[in-house]
């Protein structure tokens, strides 16, 4: 799991923690469905570290909605400068 803690992963981490409440599952529940240890999965919501695209497919699939859901609205000035520098 990279440990990314950006405004990225708080972000990131914002949509997943909305999308299990909105679905009312509990951190146990999310990473049963998904394979996803718990304190992963609790790790992502709290910013500390940014999921893999895997990885964000599969919490997806397992609150019913679109990875693209969980990154809409998601913006390159979100992410560490270093990392923006790389992309390209």
């Amino acid at each position: 799991m990279p440990r990314v803690p950006s405004a990225a992963a708080a972000y990131v981490g914002e949509q997943i923690r909305a999308a299990r409440i909105r679905y009312t599952k509990t951190h146990d529940q999310l990473a049963a469905e998904t394979g996803i240890d718990s304190s992963n999965i609790r790790s992502y919501e709290s910013g500390r570290a940014m999921p893999s695209v895997l990885t964000l497919v599969r919490i997806a699939d397992a609150l019913g909605v679109t990875p693209g859901s969980l990154i809409d609205g998601l913006t390159v000035d979100l992410f560490p400068a270093e990392s923006a520098r790389r992309v390209g």
